[in-house]
């Protein structure tokens, strides 16, 4: 083949090469448009949002501060500092104080406070944290329009930190939608607007930083945390999403925290606040038991695989689960059909059954289950808010321990009637690595019951030596708790 021949056909060649070489070009800009177009579109909920006028603009003037009037009495704080007498009512400082002091230990002082609300009904109902207006004289709800208007409690409920007021007016009011709280995700933008300080009508932003968080306020902790700036006076005020929506009531704060903030879930507050408006009160349901999570330590002692169910501290004489035949140290297992696995899910759970109504109740004792049914009670919010020594015996592990008599018992402030407790702990000892403390009641050891120290003691003699030891022990505020041992 000649060169001219070469020379022809690369020339008759080159048009194609062209061709395929724009198609691919074409191809592979059409991909990488196509692939912007996608991330563009997978990644626009991780913008922030431009503003949040329009969003402020529209709900800011459903949200309300509120002022409120407590009557103090003995002189305010200042004085009941001092009047904290150590020594009794007739104590050193007693004649000092009412020398200089006289009368005016006596007297009443106004003390003001601050706090946020919404109104969610046009005739004027406003929800807002009950430690806003708790014991208050005189309540008065100011909106963004400046106006001024009494208030009256309609309900409140302590346990949840909620209260209902209603503006005295006939004015038909601007409202709040409420929203879904449990279709908040974590990450998500949410806006706070309040009267944080008494600056009023506040906008604050962030995101959802937690769910579900539990901060020991009350027996149904189910927090929203979140960093949007909430101070005090923020409290009883909304938490929106980004269409407006209530979807928590701002409540809590940690004090030495900044960008942590704490509120009720708006799916939480949504049917007390019916039932606050409709009774004035809420009715919850009524177990009649101490209960407490299972350690992994308190699985294995009873053989609980995948630490399921909620363990019975304690039973209340005379309440539902007594009645029921419920004891202590059960496992429940499973309220009408629905598995537990945690006591805060028990609690709700519970607390949502009607008053007078049976509930099936799952339990394990001693391997094995069965079920009973309980007939539920209204929970007693009042009554639960008020509620010669023995020689000691040393073992091996460093535990002293001693029977329950009443001196004992005085000594350590326990209730507990069965079992020994724990006197003395050595440094160092095998009992000291356990964790086991001065205080303890040991109730049983290797599932067998201690009634006295004599019966602790030759429980521990019939172990042998190099074989586990498990102590089933009652703490003071902490519950029930296994120490492992090996003798």
């Amino acid at each position: 083949m000649g060169p001219h021949n070469g020379v022809s056909k690369f020339l008759k060649l080159t048009p194609v090469f062209i061709i395929l070489t724009l198609v691919a070009g074409f191809i592979h800009s059409g991909y990488a448009f196509l692939g912007n177009r996608a991330y563009a579109k997978e990644t626009q909920y991780f913008d922030a949002p431009s503003s949040f006028n329009r969003l402020a603009v529209m709900v800011s003037p459903a949200v309300v501060n509120i002022r409120t009037v407590k009557t103090i009495k003995g002189g305010g704080p200042v004085f009941r500092q001092f009047q904290r007498d150590p020594w009794g009512k007739e104590g050193p400082f007693k004649d000092f104080f009412e020398r200089f002091f006289g009368d005016e230990m006596q007297r009443e002082f106004k003390q003001p406070s601050l706090g946020s609300g919404f109104i969610i009904d046009g005739g004027g109902f406003v929800v807002t944290n009950n430690h806003v207006i708790e014991d208050a004289d005189q309540i008065k709800v100011k909106l963004k329009d400046e106006r001024e208007f009494n208030a009256k409690i309609i309900g409140r409920d302590p346990n949840t930190d909620i209260a209902l007021l209603k503006i005295e007016s006939d004015e038909n009011f601007a409202t709040v939608k409420l929203g879904d709280s449990d279709a908040l995700q974590v990450g998500q933008w949410v806006v706070a607007i309040g009267s944080p300080f008494g600056l009023e009508q506040t906008v604050t932003a962030g995101i959802v930083s937690a769910k579900g968080r539990v901060i020991g306020s009350g027996p149904y902790d189910d927090f929203i945390q979140t960093d949007a700036s909430i101070n005090p006076g923020n409290s009883g005020g909304p938490l929106l999403n980004m269409q407006g929506e209530v979807v928590g009531i701002n409540t809590a704060i940690v004090a030495s925290g900044q960008g942590i903030g704490f509120a009720i879930p708006i799916n939480l507050a949504r049917d007390i606040i019916v039932a606050l408006k409709d009774e004035g009160e809420v009715t919850r349901g009524w177990l009649g038991v101490a209960i407490q999570d299972l350690s992994t330590e308190m699985a294995e002692y009873y053989n609980i695989e995948g630490k399921k169910g909620v363990f019975v501290a304690d039973v209340f004489e005379g309440d539902p689960a007594d009645k029921a035949g419920i004891q202590p140290q059960d496992i429940i297992l499973a309220v009408n059909g629905e598995k537990i696995t945690t006591s805060r899910q028990l609690t709700s759970i519970i607390a949502k059954i009607a008053v007078n109504d049976s509930a099936k109740i799952k339990i394990l004792r001693d391997g094995k289950e069965k079920t009973v049914k309980v007939k539920i009670a209204k929970r007693p919010e009042e009554r639960l808010a008020e509620r010669g020594q023995s020689p000691e015996q040393t073992e091996e592990f460093g535990i002293r321990v001693s029977d329950l008599t009443p001196e004992i018992t005085q000594r350590f402030n326990i209730d507990e009637t069965t079992g020994v407790v724990v006197t003395q702990v050595a440094s160092g000892g095998k009992g000291d690595g356990a964790d086991v403390r001065v205080g303890d009641v040991i109730k049983e050891i290797n599932r067998q019951s201690v009634k006295d120290a004599a019966e602790y003691k030759s429980l521990l003699r019939q172990i042998a030596s190099g074989d586990s030891v498990n102590l089933f022990i009652r703490r003071k505020n902490a519950g029930f708790l296994v120490a492992k041992l090996t003798k």
